[in-house]
């Protein structure tokens, strides 16, 4: 197996893959020890059902430039072929300023297809190609060097399978008429916000039982210290402090270094120095806001109007519609989605775009009193409903 590990080889294989329909993409990296992720290695792989046009990118190797990489991401004439490329695509954004385009997500094609939601790689694998893949290498650390040939053949098995899998979905996309569905569902992956987390917004993701306006100033002001300090040293939020005990100083509001020592959950490293000061400075500010501005816990559902009779025949309405559609449930609507729609609020994801194909039509006709069930065999129907008849 070829590992590319200077510049102009990698220019070379690029230029080759330029004149390709499609070439397949996947990354190894650490994330352990580090706020960002490490990229520690690059598979690669050209259409065929041989390994020669697969090969590795050695990005730890010195000298090399993955300008040519980049480059052929953004050539509109080949399609970027990655299974669940969420982490991949973080990588080169915030490494690069890169997101490939055109992008196919194959665990993403496959949840259109019916595969279900999230499905791994070797399902895949197993399912489409027949074949079962070399997992003994799971646990690399991909940062050392040199890598074993087990490695290196694990690694390269994670781009060369994936080449069957795409073309096998992408001809289902198209026999199904479903493209647009992946099309829809790809807007978030290649859209640059979705890899920028903003300090100020890091406290959302903290999940508290109180919803007190100052406690939670209070989890806010700590989450942005700890996440602007985790961006600045690349390290890990959790290696600062973590939610728990994040939640325990929102609680308890210390004010000086005596007071952190009381904490239960604050790691020794957390009760001293910048981290410390980060700590109090941010409790002295959520202090400090006045009432008006306090940040407010988002208002629960109104469930008032719900009429739970709808909801149920919603939930029937939705396993029927997507059995039919061969798509996961859960993929279409929430238990607090069909809720919603029983109260009476229809802004929900099943209102737009191929969700609204698959349930969401239906649903509002239901809804409305446009449309009953009925059952025809072992299926559930939609039948309509004249407006005499209601």
């Amino acid at each position: 197996m070829k590992t590319i590990t200077d510049t102009n080889a990698l220019d070379t294989f690029c230029k080759s893959a330029a004149a390709c329909e499609y070439i397949t993409v996947d990354t190894e990296f650490l994330r352990e020890r580090s706020y960002y992720s490490k990229l520690c290695l690059i598979q690669l792989a050209l259409p065929g059902k041989t390994n020669d046009g697969a090969v590795l990118v050695d990005p730890l190797a010195e000298g090399l430039s993955l300008k040519p990489l980049y480059e052929l991401f953004g050539n509109a004439g080949v399609v970027k072929v990655f299974h669940a490329a969420r982490q991949d695509l973080e990588i080169f954004y915030i490494g690069a300023d890169v997101i490939p385009r055109p992008l196919f997500d194959t665990q993403v094609a496959a949840m259109v297809c019916g595969f279900g939601d999230q499905v791994g790689y070797e399902t895949l694998v197993n399912k489409i190609t027949s074949k079962a893949l070399d997992k003994s290498s799971r646990f690399t650390d991909w940062s050392r060097r040199p890598l074993s040939d087990a490695q290196k053949n694990y690694a390269l098995a994670d781009v060369t399978h994936l080449r069957q899998i795409y073309e096998f979905l992408r001809n289902k996309l198209y026999e199904n008429g479903r493209s647009n569905w992946l099309d829809e569902e790809l807007e978030i992956l290649t859209t640059p916000e979705t890899y920028i987390m903003k300090p100020e917004e890091a406290w959302q993701r903290v999940k508290t039982r109180s919803t007190s306006p100052k406690f939670l100033a209070a989890v806010k002001e700590l989450a942005y210290f700890r996440e602007l300090h985790a961006q600045t040293t690349d390290v890990p939020r959790s290696r600062i402090f973590k939610d728990d005990a994040l939640i325990e100083v929102a609680s308890t509001l210390p004010s000086s270094i005596q007071d952190l020592q009381k904490s239960r959950l604050l790691q020794r490293e957390a009760r001293k120095g910048i981290i410390s000061q980060g700590i109090l400075k941010a409790v002295k500010t959520a202090g400090e806001i006045p009432q008006s501005q306090l940040p407010k816990a988002p208002e629960p559902p109104d469930r008032q109007n719900l009429n739970p009779a709808l909801a149920d025949l919603l939930r029937v309405l939705l396993k029927a519609n997507t059995e039919k559609a061969g798509v996961a449930a859960k993929l279409i609507a929430s238990a607090a989605d069909l809720d919603s729609m029983a109260s009476g609020c229809f802004d929900i994801p099943a209102m737009r775009g191929w969700r609204y194909e698959v349930f969401g039509e239906d649903a509002a006709k239901l809804c409305k009193g446009e449309i009953g069930l009925s059952t025809k065999g072992k299926k559930v129907v939609c039948i309509p409903i004249e407006t005499g008849a209601r």
